[in-house]
């Protein structure tokens, strides 16, 4: 909040943010004859959303006071946005004007009497938010006189030309708002001032530093390999940096440089054009390493000493007061910041201002720190994302003390958010799997070059961008695309292509390729882009979609600025990119970095689709560009509006253990999160992660239908999380480690537990059978874990990996035998969906035998009475025997090493059953797995039959939370009847991610629970789901509300059910309604595939909006359900946007 003062006295508190587009209203409002005779008559809606940056100040009342809209282009009508440099430096004296250093004012309106303060205000925060920002420009068609607001603030640009264009001409200076800092080297008489910056001048440790004789002395000796600078506002330090030659060889070592390599061999570091290939970094789907795609890993990470040390310099300390910063001189006498306090980049009273006395009194030559004092000093560097943007001045000046060194180096702890001194900076990824606590970013000298420019490809271009393309994939596309643009504009299918080239000093640093965007229809229909645009503001040819975007890695921070210059020289204002799964990667273009271009846009969520019944729709049916189906992709969004728009990147490591649907829904809501970019998310899985990881078609386990293979290559995960294959196996929660199969270790800030419960091989009660013993009676041998190795052909299947082995084994080993039993063990839906995998693979039913564990609580597998009589019926039609109460005894007859297995013995209700058996299909005894167990308990964390958690997902340690059916309420809530088992697993996962994101997001603010809700668990609402394909056909879908496990009351007298068809003839469908007419259940079993996205939509929907289903069903006018919800007019409801509607609708009478 930031304090206003009107040309009267009186004095506003307002917020300096981007614009959004309800304030368009506001801005109207403001409007006046003034503002229409400088900027014209403008259309605010069309304004805000092809606007680079908007910035409105708003009251506390939620009220527009000021709105000045910024453009990468004069005001239409004066000249083509392509062309304004030329046209600017000939008709006026604006030489130092680029399209990297210069925007342009479209509109600027306040409230008159704040008019003169709103106006330093907007523009003191433009060029804080854009760092090479240095000049604002006024180019207004009328040649009159500026109100007093912009008169006062913009000097008038001096003519070259006479007469000239008939235009007026204006400019503003970032000296007069926000002038860069100047940095010079530190003096004994800076100490003090320097030592303000850590703490408040009141604290008692001030009496800790050495006496200003001792320092004067020291410092005098500093010089070499040591430098520390300061930079001064009205004689007060208000800056501090200190870099050496010291460099920490150790992360040095951590870090491959090779893609900075061909500035360290030249004079100046000219890496635009390298003396030897460069080799793109690629990114290990294990996290093993990270090495060159071509190249094993350089002698000189293995032992000894970096050969690049000789060449990089590295920051210490950095230091700088946010104070200074919000009271720059030329935004005063207007406004002024609310108190804020002092920024610093350690804590008030941090114990590491010893540490930095420690640092002044070590700089003289040969001087180093103790390895335990630097990495002490680099965790100073926790700066929050409002760091001054004019950190980045500090850079050159580094660079100017060490000029034989080309490479900066500085590392951020990983636990705080990145520092705006890091702009010129580019992350680089440690090799090994261990990542340590700190995160290594790199600078070339050759970055910090101002001397930018892109413009057209042109065939001449092409040696230099295949220098550029060494080894990396899909080269050959961008340089056959390359070609056809330079020959003809267009690719072999006649797309129109635009090919653009970025410079750094004359020499080519990168290339970017476009296409026009042809799928408009079928990307606003499967995915929401309008969460982002305006759709119906852009015009269509001003779409467009990325093919090949190269740029050399240490110029990675211009990513924006090429962006924002291809769309002005195109005149586009929306650029999509598509990302496809490994298996369909060689549709996806030639783009490096991935993670530069990902920084700069934003996911686009894809939408729910309707399942279209298209014989009944007829000549209504909607385009073939929406219906036909396309090979999934995730999309990215860049944009005008977002050209200046900067992520918050968060570093912080984040492992998540379980791809589970509770560990997907979480990961979901961080990657896709579009004002943050987290680098360091982790996904521990024992099979990986593959967006193949369908169930559809491999059968075997039911489905909660919460991902199927489309969605989940759909998601931005495989670009934003690291995948490690493995099991967790030790977790150490002193060093924030967790030890994975095969020896590796990942370090973590936030440890997740998503592991779900998993089927555990059966342990045999080793009962003797000769003696009358029934199942009841060993109950208590039933939850012993088996330690022994199982046997080849016993397979326990728990998520899609393991049904894809057991398919493959069984087609290879079993299907084709004759008079082996396939013998399945459990109780559970499971149990029969793999039967009815195994049918479709051609086993007889007579081989196949179902043996049934005693149901837990009277639960049974389905709660509809009707479909598990038909389910019955099918299996006893095609002659699979079923046996109830079953309690593995015996394998082999009690052998000790049973392999291969070839009979099993089970304890029932009544006789003894033994069976031969050529394959143990094991859907049993379902818990926590085994080594997850270990892990817990040997680490000490709170278990009880399940890991024990708050109602805000902690544990007993605060950096690690858990999610999901692992997990169990602690018993202080007295609610043992609720637990996340009992709710919807992704609803879960997303719900923990809101409650983690305050400790991730630095803006965001956590929400403190009310304390009549402290000592409550918090209940759930969305659907638990169940579905799969069951014997005889069946295709069967269950969807209910969340229930406690064991109720003590029975089910409400008052529900209703509505059901027609027969479950054995494959028609059923039965809907329950709630006391408030609310569907809370419904149970299909068809014959046919069912539209389950469609009938998802039904749950919690109220009767009267299903065309007021219970007086249609009383009337009977509803024979069949499924036809009755085919109808045109239920296709509204099915729609994912028409909970946003009924939203709204709710809200017209509060209006």
């Amino acid at each position: 909040m930031r304090t206003l003062t009107s040309s009267t006295g009186r004095e506003e508190a307002v917020t300096t943010r981007r614009s959004e587009s309800a304030d368009a209203p506001g801005i109207d409002r403001l409007m006046g004859p003034s503002s229409r005779v400088v900027f014209g008559r403008v259309r605010v809606l069309h304004l805000l959303e092809k606007a680079n940056l908007a910035v409105t100040l708003a009251n506390g009342r939620g009220d527009v006071v000021a709105h000045a809209s910024l453009f990468d282009h004069p005001v239409a009508g004066l000249v083509d946005q392509s062309e304004w440099e030329t046209f600017l430096k000939e008709n006026f004296a604006a030489h130092q004007c680029t399209p990297l250093n210069t925007l342009f004012l479209h509109l600027f309106v306040a409230q008159s009497s704040f008019a003169p303060a709103s106006l330093k205000e907007i523009l003191r925060a433009a060029f804080n938010a854009v760092p090479e920002l240095d000049f604002i420009c006024l180019l207004s068609p009328n040649t009159g006189v500026l109100e007093p607001a912009l008169k006062e603030t913009f000097e008038p640009l001096q003519h070259l030309t006479h007469p000239g264009p008939q235009c007026s001409a204006f400019i503003c200076h970032r000296e007069q708002h926000c002038p860069p800092l100047y940095a010079s080297a530190q003096r004994v008489e800076d100490h003090d001032g320097i030592m303000s910056l850590f703490q408040e001048p009141t604290n008692p440790r001030l009496a800790e530093l050495p006496s200003g004789a001792t320092l004067s002395k020291e410092l005098a000796e500093a010089q070499g390999q040591n430098h520390m600078a300061v930079c001064e506002s009205d004689g007060v330090v208000v800056g501090f940096i200190s870099a050496t030659c010291e460099v920490d060889s150790d992360l040095l070592r951590e870090v491959d440089l090779r893609d900075f390599d061909g500035g360290l061999r030249g004079s100046t570091g000219d890496l635009a054009a390298p003396k030897h290939s460069l080799l793109p970094l690629k990114r290990s789907s294990d996290a093993d390493f990270w090495f060159s795609s071509q190249q094993e890993k350089p002698e000189g990470a293995r032992t000894g000493s970096s050969p690049d040390e000789s060449r990089v310099l590295q920051i210490r300390l950095f230091v700088i007061d946010k104070d200074h910063e919000m009271s720059r001189p030329g935004s005063g006498g207007g406004s002024r910041p609310e108190p804020a306090g002092r920024l610093t980049l350690a804590p008030p009273g941090s114990p590491y201002r010893h540490l930095t006395s420690q640092l002044l009194r070590s700089a003289r030559l040969g001087s180093v720190l103790p390895r335990a004092v630097v990495r002490s000093l680099a965790a100073l560097l926790n700066c929050h994302s409002f760091c001054p943007s004019r950190s980045t001045d500090f850079i050159p000046y580094v660079f100017q003390r060490f000029p034989e060194r080309h490479l900066c180096l500085i590392a951020v702890p990983t636990a705080s958010p990145e520092l705006q001194l890091l702009h010129s900076f580019a992350r680089l990824p440690c090799r090994g799997s261990d990542r340590p606590a700190l995160e290594p970013y790199v600078c070339h000298r050759s970055g910090l070059s101002r001397s930018v420019a892109v413009r057209w490809a042109v065939a001449a271009d092409r040696p230099a961008v295949a220098g550029l393309l060494t080894g990396l994939r899909r080269a050959e596309a961008l340089l056959q695309d390359l070609d056809c643009y330079c020959e003809t504009s267009r690719d072999l299918d006649g797309a129109s292509l635009q090919a653009l080239v970025a410079q750094v000093d004359g020499r080519v640093v990168g290339v970017l390729i476009m296409e026009d965007e042809q799928e408009l229809e079928y990307i606003r229909g499967h995915y929401n882009i309008e969460n982002f645009i305006y759709f119906s503001r852009h015009c269509r040819k001003e779409h467009a979609r990325m093919r090949h975007f190269v740029l050399r890695l240490p110029f990675q921070h211009l990513t924006k600025h090429l962006l924002k210059e291809a769309f002005r020289l195109s005149h586009k204002s929306c650029l999509y990119h598509r990302m496809y799964p490994p298996q369909r990667s060689q549709e996806e273009g030639c783009v490096q970095p991935l993670e530069a271009v990902l920084t700069c846009a934003v996911p686009v969520r894809p939408r729910r689709q309707i399942i279209y019944p298209l014989e009944e729709l007829g000549t209504n049916i909607p385009s073939r560009q929406i219906t036909e189906e396309q090979a999934p992709f995730g999309l990215s969004l860049m944009s005008r509006k977002l050209s200046l728009e900067l992520k918050l990147v968060v570093n912080s490591r984040v492992v998540v253990v379980g791809a589970s649907d509770t560990a997907l829904a979480f990961l979901q809501v961080l990657s896709s999160c579009p004002h943050l970019k987290f680098n360091n998310l982790t996904l521990i899985s024992t099979h990986g992660f593959s967006s193949d990881r369908t169930r559809e078609h491999v059968g075997f386990l039911s489905t909660s239908h919460a991902y199927s293979s489309r969605d989940l290559a759909q998601l931005p995960l495989p670009p934003c999380v690291t995948t490690v294959t493995g099991k967790m196996l030790g977790i150490s929660r002193k060093s924030k480690r967790v030890r994975v199969s095969g020896g590796r270790t990942l370090s973590y800030d936030y440890l997740v537990l998503c592991t779900g419960l998993q089927y555990q091989v059966p342990c045999p009660t080793g009962a003797d059978l000769s003696q009358p013993i029934t199942t009841s009676q060993l109950q208590n041998h039933a939850r012993r874990r088996y330690t022994g190795p199982a046997p080849s052909n016993l397979l326990t299947l728990n998520d899609p990996e393991d049904c894809r082995a057991a398919r493959a084994w069984l087609c290879a080993h079993f299907v084709d035998g004759q008079g082996n039993n396939a013998v399945v063990y459990g109780n559970s839906i499971d149990v029969f969906t793999a039967v009815e995998t195994l049918q479709e693979l051609g086993v007889q039913g007579r081989r196949i035998h179902v043996a049934l564990t005693v149901p837990e609580a009277a639960a049974t597998c389905f709660s509809d009475p009707q479909v598990e009589r038909a389910v019955m019926a099918a299996l006893e039609k095609a002659g699979v025997q079923v046996h109830h109460d079953c309690l593995l005894a015996h394998i082999n007859q009690g052998e000790p090493q049973p392999e291969p297995l070839t009979a099993v013995s089970f304890s029932t209700s009544g006789e003894p059953l033994h069976l031969p058996c050529g394959v143990l299909l094991n859907l049993s005894n379902r818990g926590v797995d085994s080594d997850a167990f270990q892990s817990i308990t040997n680490c000490f964390l709170v278990f009880d039959n399940r890991l024990v958690i708050s109602n805000s997902f902690r544990t007993s340690d605060a950096a690690i939370f858990g999610a999901g059916p692992l997990t169990k309420f602690s018993l202080r809530y007295h609610s043992d009847e609720w637990s996340h088992a009992n709710f919807s697993s992704k609803e879960v996962g997303g719900e923990l991610a809101a409650a983690m994101l305050p400790l991730l997001d630095p803006t965001a603010e956590g929400a403190e629970l009310p304390p009549e809700l402290e000592r409550l668990v918090p209940l759930y609402h969305q659907a638990k789901i169940q579905g799969g394909k069951l014997p005889g056909g069946y295709h069967y879908l269950h969807v209910t509300k969340p229930s406690p496990t064991n109720p003590d009351a029975p089910a409400a007298s008052h529900d209703e059910d509505i059901v027609t068809g027969e479950a054995e003839a494959g028609n059923y469908f039965r809907l329950r309604l709630d006391s408030y007419r609310l569907v809370e259940m419904l149970t299909c079993l068809s014959l046919m595939p069912l539209p389950v996205s469609n009938y998802l939509c039904l749950y919690g929907k109220h009767e009267q909006l299903l065309g007021q289903l219970t007086t249609s069903y009383q009337q009977a006018l509803i024979t069949d359900l499924y036809s009755f919800f085919k109808q045109n007019w239920c296709l509204a409801i099915y729609l994912d946007r028409f909970s946003d509607f009924e939203q709204e609708l709710q809200q017209v009478p509060a209006s």
